[in-house]
């Protein structure tokens, strides 16, 4: 799976985008992958809501990310060409996400350990062949977003991410200007913003101090994409306000674990009842009990489900969004 590393610049790459804003040209990667890949779900775990200053998914079937890497910032142009994966990235982080593509796209996924007891999983792995469970390698970027989505709706949280990320974060590398895409504040900087700054986010009190917490022992928090499933849960739960929740959909995207189900979740256990055992009113203890037959793959088993299109009907009106800047 190492793929074709061109470590050479490529003129030959986005030359009038490059042109056109200035930027230096980019660095390249092929790489097939040995199986089907479907890029629109594997990548769509990292996009928060549709304008994810951070992220951004084509017309086409092209892939940007801008993200910040322990080399620096870095910008990621992914797209499909037959059966082979192109890449291209800009800035100080180019190299180290072109080294790491087959990993973010799955490689070290093993899709085959999945054993379906349910005919409805059957199904849907059988009609998407290409679901791959992405790993990052960064913490950081998939944990502050998911503190900031926890007791509010998710369009409050993507609103909060796009306001901090744009106010605070720096314009991505490369010729994402007509994109508008930016890098994520490092740890110095999450941890300079300042009180007033989080309420014009609509970010209450406990949230941003748990962000500030984790800022502050970054380093220690990023060690846990290396650690085992129980040993990284461990890691970022000493932080108070990270619970099972905030950690599970962290490392779902951070280790690519394909046991971190998520608990605590408002709608989940509703979900997972009503797929494997028409029981919409199902609890956490409920959804574990319906996973058990999927230990060690419980979280692959949560996304064939909500890809299943198989969800209850709903019975109540959405949660209004709320406004702290008015409370």
């Amino acid at each position: 799976m190492a793929g074709r590393f061109a470590p050479r610049t490529a003129r030959a790459a986005l030359p009038q985008q490059a042109a056109a804003s200035g930027a230096a040209a980019p660095r390249t990667r092929e790489w097939t992958p040995p199986t089907p890949l479907d890029l629109r779900l594997v990548l769509g775990p990292l996009r928060r809501g549709p304008a994810d200053p951070t992220f951004r998914m084509m017309g086409d079937g092209t892939f940007w990310r801008a993200t910040r890497t322990p080399a620096g910032p870095g910008t990621l142009r992914i797209a499909a060409r037959g059966d082979r994966i192109a890449a291209a990235a800009w800035g100080p982080g180019a190299e180290w996400l072109l080294e790491g593509l087959p990993t973010l796209l799955g490689a070290e996924d093993d899709p085959e350990a999945f054993v379906p007891r349910h005919r409805l999983l059957a199904l849907t792995r059988h009609r998407r062949p290409g679901l791959r469970l992405l790993r990052t390698g960064l913490v950081l970027e998939s944990l502050i977003p998911s503190v900031l989505e926890q007791k509010v709706t998710t369009d409050e949280a993507y609103r909060s991410w796009r306001h901090l990320v744009r106010r605070f974060g720096t314009p991505a590398p490369g010729p994402t200007a007509d994109l508008g895409l930016h890098v994520m504040p490092d740890p110095r900087v999450w941890a300079m913003i300042p009180s007033w700054e989080w309420h014009k986010a609509n970010v209450d009190a406990k949230r941003s101090s748990t962000i500030l917490r984790a800022v502050r022992v970054a380093r220690r928090l990023e060690e846990a994409a290396t650690m085992p499933l129980p040993e990284a849960q461990a890691r970022l739960q000493l932080i108070p306000g990270i619970g099972p929740w905030t950690s599970a959909e962290t490392l779902q995207r951070s280790n690519g674990a394909p046991d971190a189900v998520t608990v605590g979740d408002l709608h989940l256990p509703g979900i997972v009842g009503h797929a494997l055992a028409d029981h919409r009113d199902a609890d956490d203890e409920e959804m574990l009990r319906l996973l058990m037959p999927y230990e060690g793959q419980r979280h692959r088993a949560t996304r064939l489900i909500l890809l299943s299109g198989r969800t209850p009907a709903r019975r109540a009106p959405r949660m209004q969004p709320g406004n702290i800047v008015n409370l």
